[in-house]
């Protein structure tokens, strides 16, 4: 009777092994076993507690590969990966057999082979008979928990296939996309990365067109300051706003809403196309029509020019209107005479540009304004479903030192109701209250509708998205998340390269227009280049240029790149000002030329997928090996000081022994004291290792650099 009892209780617990038993098998404390079994998300919180057989496997794998990695895992990880895979399963498997010191009868254990989900999941037959599931991403790294919850795999299954491939990874640790893809492949699913863009309102999912109801388009008005901009919204509005703001000029974005025979309209009233464009920028694509401000008397003057480039750019039906036509010099033919210049043909003239003659100041033309866009509004059957969370774009935003944060919004989707929670970029709350364009409190906001969000948690970005979603705990977590995010990315998004658009093109993407930003010295020049540009195409692609004309690159040239995924093209220019910098800091590619036919080459190899970058190198960093350290595991570490510029792990290196070269490597790892670091500023010491170099002294100088895209630069 005493032996069969055991023996009933070794049966129930056949796929249990307790923490401590493991522990003692394999040497080590339980309280490391218990913390690799929380980094598997495993729940262990004692050594008393029980684990699965096939927890207990990976475990052991687990340890196995930290002591492998010790010493020549990185050397023959390529050769032998296969071979120790092989001879880690085996290992694990007959260790695991020993664990079992209270079960006398091996017979009644099922044995760990017979329990493999992990194999069973990356069987190739298995994989070729099913169809590929197709996964996207936006973040070029990531966790190994997040990336299991993605493709909704059991985490531990993912770090052993990961350890199967010859890397070590924890639950919280963070992954490349690469990495992540080959891994994916394996449980027969297809990784995309995504380059995450601004947030779009375009909503991806099925739209149910019986709810789709028309909706007030949403008016951009742009032009050359003092053309009368916002004397034409104040007539339509029969209010005075010029009065609130300073010297008669536009201070911040108003938007506003009006009835017209029953039907609405808003309008944005910017400070001009800089706001507008840094909208764009951020990808808030809030307008359906651009209304062009030009003053009869003046003409088009700089800023309209660049008011037009800006338009034309966001692809929205431009409507110009000529403003100040009761003034006795007015010359509206003279206007619609330049605007055919800018590829703006009047309708009467036989083109599609809708203009309207008025007056601002005494109200003529107004109403035919208004039905001209009401009309175009129509041509466009502008729809939107009310019953859908809201969601829609930051135009402003400020702290208020009565009301907290507020944020000025475009309603785009759905109703936005007090009592929402809603989050934007960061930041996140509850809707405390709604007021409109009037300043009146309102309890709800449909689309279309501008209107003022208190209730934020903190001030928005303005053009970030804001979305409604079902509960406060929810808009905090995706705020938090985004807020991550926006800390991991902190360089700015690059926009597009030419070299990035020719890879892009030889990868076979679909990519119909190159766009491009002309800037020349002289009118012959910039007119050579843009015809000669004018005609490059392959296959279906085609260059677009967004803008030509004389003179130094200048920011705003910067900002339309940025917000049109532009290359701008320098012929004999400048820089004015800070432009050289918001480049670098927009990313933006700026190629400078001296010679039309290398233009002319670049672009012509850009659009058929031929141009492949230039690389400089560039120095970054010098240190003087002080002081020798050999460590048997280790190898030899050199106590180094840092003379200029600044060491980083992972950088390549070479070192200098008397002047002479004698190694080129990387640099392994990097300690300040005692502590790992990733990088060590001049004047600082510190201790480091170089990959495949064991072989320093004293006096020895390593020497960092980096190759870095080499940019088309003016020749001298």
């Amino acid at each position: 009777m005493k032996k069969t009892s055991p023996q009933k209780k070794s049966v129930k617990k056949t796929n249990k092994i307790k923490v401590e038993a493991l522990a003692k098998e394999l040497s080590k404390e339980p309280k490391e076993v218990i913390a690799i079994l929380k980094d598997l998300g495993i729940p262990a919180k004692t050594k008393a507690s029980t684990i699965e057989e096939e927890s207990a496997k990976l475990v052991i794998e687990i340890i196995k590969s930290q002591k492998d990695s010790k010493s020549s895992f990185q050397q023959n990880k390529e050769s032998k990966k296969e071979l120790e895979i092989k001879t880690e399963d085996k290992k694990s498997e007959q260790e695991l057999e020993q664990l079992k010191p209270e079960i006398k009868q091996k017979e009644d254990i099922p044995k760990i082979t017979d329990k493999e989900p992990q194999k069973t999941q990356i069987k190739e037959p298995e994989t070729e008979n099913k169809e590929q599931e197709i996964i996207i991403i936006q973040e070029k790294e990531i966790t190994v928990k997040d990336l299991a919850q993605k493709i909704n795999i059991k985490a531990a299954d993912l770090i052993k296939q990961l350890l199967m491939d010859g890397i070590l990874a924890t639950i919280n640790q963070r992954i490349s996309f690469d990495i992540a893809e080959k891994v994916c492949a394996k449980f027969n699913i297809a990784l995309i990365y995504e380059e995450k863009s601004a947030e779009k309102i375009e909503s991806s999912k099925n739209i149910d067109s019986t709810k789709l109801k028309p909706r007030p388009p949403i008016v951009t008005v742009m032009g050359h300051v003092d053309h009368g901009k916002t004397k034409l919204l104040d007539t339509i509005r029969k209010t005075n706003v010029i009065e609130t703001e300073s010297g008669g000029i536009t201070q911040h974005i108003g938007a506003y809403q009006v009835e017209i025979n029953g039907r609405q309209i808003t309008f944005l009233d910017t400070p001009g196309h800089e706001a507008f464009t840094a909208l764009r920028a951020r990808g808030a694509n809030v307008t359906d029509i651009v209304v062009l401000v030009v003053a009869a008397d003046d003409g088009i003057m700089p800023q309209t020019i660049e008011a037009i480039d800006h338009a034309k750019a966001s692809k929205v039906p431009i409507i110009v209107a000529i403003n100040k036509i009761d003034k006795p010099d007015a010359s509206p033919d003279r206007v619609k005479q330049q605007l055919t210049e800018y590829e703006l043909t009047p309708e009467e003239w036989g083109g599609n540009t809708v203009t309207v003659g008025v007056s601002a100041l005494k109200g003529i033309g107004i109403d035919n304004l208004l039905e001209m866009i009401l009309l175009v509004a129509d041509m466009q059957e502008l729809k939107a479903d009310p019953t859908t969370p809201a969601a829609g774009t930051i135009i402003e935003s400020y702290m208020d030192k009565f009301m907290g944060p507020v944020a000025t919004a475009i309603v785009q989707e759905g109703t936005l109701k007090v009592g929402d929670a809603i989050y934007s970029g960061a930041t996140s709350g509850k809707i405390r209250a709604l007021i409109n364009d009037k300043g009146k409190r309102i309890s709800k906001a449909g689309p279309s509708c501008p209107v003022k969000i208190l209730g934020l948690s903190s001030v928005p970005q303005a053009g970030d998205i804001f979305r409604v979603v079902s509960n406060e705990k929810e808009a905090r977590a995706i705020a938090e998340k985004n807020a991550q995010s926006i800390e991991q990315s902190k360089i700015r998004g690059k926009v597009i390269s030419l070299e990035d658009f020719s890879k892009k093109v030889k990868e076979g993407e679909e990519i119909k227009t190159l766009n491009l930003i002309i800037k020349a010295d002289v009118h012959g020049s910039q007119e050579a280049i843009v015809k000669s540009l004018a005609e490059i195409s392959a296959g279906n692609i085609k260059t677009n240029i967004i803008r030509n004309n004389t003179g130094n690159i200048t920011q705003g040239d910067i900002m339309l790149a940025k917000a049109s995924d532009a290359i701008i093209v320098g012929f004999n220019v400048s820089f004015d000002g800070d432009a050289q910098s918001l480049a670098e800091t927009e990313g933006v590619d700026v190629r400078m030329y001296s010679i039309i036919y290398e233009v002319i080459d670049d672009i012509k190899m850009a659009v058929e997928g031929m141009l492949e970058p230039e690389y400089e190198e560039v120095i970054t960093g010098h240190a003087q090996v002080r002081q020798i350290f050999k460590y048997s595991k280790v190898g030899t570490i050199a106590g180094c000081y840092v003379q200029d510029g600044k060491i980083i792990r992972g950088s390549k290196a070479r070192v200098f022994r008397n002047g002479e070269k004698i190694a080129d490597s990387t640099i392994a790892t990097l300690k300040r004291f005692k502590e790992d670091v990733k990088e060590v500023s001049s004047g600082l010491e510190c201790g480091l290792t170089l990959a495949r170099f064991d072989n320093l002294k004293v006096d020895d100088i390593i020497e960092q650099y980096e190759l870095r895209v080499k940019r088309k630069s003016v020749k001298s």
